[in-house]
């Protein structure tokens, strides 16, 4: 691992801006900053500290993302009433950003202040993929993961671009469109707290990390084709095991999953498709916060057919990015960033 950017204030979450490359970060408390050349900006790109709420472990400034134009800067974020909350922003030529262009997206109440996902990602089709838990305490109470006329416990797609009077588009191609009941935002169903997914870019895979209850983290695998209405089983299921008798429809299995003897909250993670470590081409690279150990699975043809430790471990795994070129990033909660490199 080597070291980029140090002394920041509970980093979460991890992007890069088309043709910048400069390193943005969000931290907890509800700032972006940027770093660049190992050196952090002293001042943030943005300060939302004001609107947010951070009273815990779960809530803050959460995720964001950058518009494949790199002119648009898309934030997650619990409000002060601890609601989500996803806003967009003007970013000008120079990686800055117009706070007096804040356009407001989506609104969730949230009933709970656990489980709150915040995961921001554009995917190959350039649509904006958006994670939220299920709602929070424990067991999913309200059932929010299976009821797909709640936002709650799902990844949605929308197209950020405003229509027919709305602050963005639903993709007429939604699993959930025209049915009754159904949000149409809904792009798949059944996660308890996705924390961190992303596409595969060079073959629009997804992978998820679902943090798990009481037994079981798992990570999900979808192949590109093969996305749309999933449905990954919580709260009839904790990862591939049952969990309550509850209706669930078709619910497919992780492709990993772990005991708590091995972990306690997973981090997705990236298919690593950089060129500074041959080796580890196509293979997914993730960790779990509590435990540090960053692993690696492969996966052919849907199926895991190799997972190992990598000999590398990081205090408490917030996040991982990639930047342009496809190399690694690692997020530590506890203040820095690293680059994975060859040993």
């Amino acid at each position: 691992m080597e070291r980029v950017a140090s002394g920041l204030e509970r980093p979460i979450a991890f992007a890069v801006r088309a043709g910048d490359p400069a390193l943005y970060i969000a931290e907890q408390p509800g700032r972006v900053r940027r770093a660049h050349d190992g050196t952090v900006d002293p001042e943030p790109v943005l300060d939302l500290t004001g609107d947010i709420t951070d009273a815990g472990n779960e809530q803050g400034l959460l995720g964001l993302a950058f518009s494949p134009a790199g002119d648009r800067l898309y934030l997650d974020f619990t409000d002060t009433a601890g609601d989500t909350r996803v806003q967009e922003f003007a970013v000008r030529d120079d990686g800055s950003v117009d706070p007096s262009t804040r356009r407001e997206l989506l609104t969730v109440a949230q009933p709970f202040s656990n489980h709150n996902g915040g995961h921001l990602a554009f995917g190959p089709d350039g649509m904006l993929y958006i994670a939220l838990g299920d709602g929070g305490s424990g067991g999913d109470p309200q059932g929010n993961a299976q009821d797909l006329s709640t936002l709650l416990g799902k990844i949605l797609r929308i197209d950020p671009t405003p229509g027919d009077g709305a602050a963005y588009t639903i993709p007429a191609d939604n699993p959930f469109v025209g049915t009754a009941g159904a949000r149409g935002e809904i792009w798949m169903y059944g996660l308890r707290n996705p924390w961190r997914f992303s596409f595969d870019r060079a073959t629009g895979d997804l992978w998820i990390g679902d943090v798990g209850q009481n037994a079981w983290e798992e990570i999900d695998f979808a192949a590109d084709g093969d996305q749309a209405g999933v449905n990954w089983g919580w709260n009839a299921r904790e990862g591939a095991h049952y969990y309550l008798d509850v209706d669930a429809l078709d619910p497919r299995d992780p492709i990993y999953e772990y005991d708590h003897d091995n972990g306690r909250a997973v981090t997705g993670g990236f298919v690593y498709r950089g060129a500074a470590i041959p080796a580890l081409r196509g293979v997914y690279v993730f960790a779990d916060f509590a435990a540090g150990a960053l692993i690696g699975l492969v996966e052919r043809d849907g199926q895991l057919v190799d997972q190992r430790p990598l000999g590398v471990e990081v205090a408490e795994v917030a996040s991982f990015g990639e930047d342009a070129a496809g190399e690694l990033y690692v997020v530590s909660r506890a203040g820095d960033v690293f680059r994975l490199i060859a040993g």
